[in-house]
């Protein structure tokens, strides 16, 4: 059996700028900032983890419980997401992404790709078919970041 080629040295306080940086910029693709970043977080998080109690989208999001009250109200007054019982203990609120939250971040996604498309055709080929190399280990980095093992 061959051994895998020895992984270049990554030095960690670069990645993580770079990686920071590719953020920010995707952030600023974010147009309209109607929404919060924790607001379009949380919806995110639902999109991905499904209908969450108050308390579990508090802690993901790094927030109070009585910041994520006040964020799921203004989710619900904008038709995003709404509070639901939870159908194994009718005691239990679960906050659930609606068909209109589900649209807004499929649209808001739809205008950051479209942004980012037009940056990345004015690079060079070789950058190029860098990013488009470098996304499954990005995939499975987030994954492994998320709770997703990989």
């Amino acid at each position: 059996m061959q051994a895998d080629p020895p992984s270049p040295q990554v030095d960690e306080l670069e990645l993580a700028a770079g990686l920071a940086r590719i953020r920010t910029m995707m952030r600023m693709f974010d147009v309209p900032r109607d929404l919060s970043i924790t607001a379009l977080s949380t919806l995110a998080n639902l999109e991905r983890l499904g209908p969450r109690r108050l308390t579990e989208l508090a802690v993901i999001e790094g927030v109070t419980q009585p910041a994520m009250t006040q964020l799921v109200s203004k989710l619900e007054r904008e038709a995003l997401a709404e509070r639901r019982p939870d159908p194994e203990d009718g005691r239990v609120v679960l906050v659930c992404l609606t068909r209109h939250g589900r649209d807004e971040l499929a649209r808001r996604r739809t205008a950051q790709a479209k942004r980012l498309a037009e940056l990345v055709a004015e690079l060079p080929e070789a950058d190029r078919a860098a990013i488009a190399a470098a996304l499954p280990a990005l995939d499975r980095l987030t994954s492994r970041a998320l709770g997703g093992g990989a």
